[in-house]
């Protein structure tokens, strides 16, 4: 229909169709690669060089540029460094101990060792901790942080007058336990002889580092003698139960779990957790008290 002119017609509308095609990409090519080329360039960052790969606490801590700021950080480094030993602290030099051996006796001694939850009684414990310990924390505070963070008082001194009124209340429960050869022991190996039977060791003569330990092993023993007043009720059902069992032919019968009901109900009617956290806090000295 077309002829001749209509057959070349439609090859050069083909071909021109194909450059178009062909001639597409490469533009969008040549258009990202200058949109590209026009991004700025960002800095590289340079690296912290730490070769013993100690913590970069740059971002944390602020910048120290002037007396100020200096101060700042080191009170910061302080706390942080005080915070990783509050643990230790308020186990060994604290009521804690004490008072956590005897609860968990207490726990074994009712034969139920998952209840109460140990996070509940690791929770009473520190409150109890805290409660009982309120007026020697109220004397480090007062004699100790006050006046290192208000006044101007050093480092050295404020630790020594923080220390002051923890081994006065470590020293008040080994006297109160008349637990002085556990300070007897840890000064002699420190001092590698004996003492002589005409020395007399006041708490002003014992460093900390021989009245930490000595007050941590007469708290096992006051502690251990008090889980035992404790287990003795218990162990009495127990036994009476195992005879009731014993003499009606029931020797199948674990004797635990008929008397675990009994026990529960006199620990209940006696108001036991009462009792038992009401001995613990009293058994406490309080220094000068």
């Amino acid at each position: 229909m077309f002829g001749e002119h209509g057959g070349s017609t439609i090859r050069w509308i083909a071909l021109a169709v194909l450059g178009v095609c062909l001639l597409a990409p490469v533009k969008s090519a040549r258009a990202q690669t200058s949109s590209t080329s026009q991004v700025p360039t960002v800095a590289t960052v340079p690296k912290f060089d730490n070769p013993l790969q100690i913590p970069d606490v740059r971002g944390a801590l602020p910048t120290a540029t002037d007396g100020k700021g200096v101060s700042a950080t080191l009170q910061i480094v302080v706390v942080m460094t005080v915070l990783t030993l509050v643990p230790t602290l308020l186990v060994l030099m604290t009521s804690f101990t004490r008072i956590i051996i005897v609860l968990s006796l207490l726990r074994q001694a009712m034969a139920t060792p998952q209840l109460p939850p140990s996070q509940v009684l690791l929770g009473l414990s520190l409150f109890m901790t805290i409660v009982v310990m309120g007026p020697t924390f109220g004397r480090v505070y007062d004699e100790a942080v006050d006046p290192y963070l208000n006044k101007g008082m050093g480092q050295r001194e404020a630790l020594t007058k923080a220390m002051e009124p923890l081994r006065d209340f470590m020293y008040a429960q080994i006297e109160a336990g008349e637990n002085y050869e556990d300070i007897y022991l840890f000064e002699e190996y420190r001092r590698h002889e004996p003492i002589p039977d005409d020395e007399t060791l006041a708490l002003k003569d014992v460093p900390t580092s021989v009245l930490v330990p000595a007050f941590v092993l007469g708290e096992l023993k006051t502690a251990f003698v008090m889980g035992f007043k404790v287990y003795l009720p218990f162990l009495v059902i127990d036994m009476v139960i195992a005879s009731i069992l014993i003499s009606m032919g029931m020797m199948m019968l674990p004797p635990v779990l008929i008397s675990l009901p009994f026990k529960l109900l006199l620990f209940v009617m006696a108001d036991g957790w009462h009792l038992v956290v009401q001995s613990l806090m009293y058994s406490f000295v309080q220094p000068g008290g």
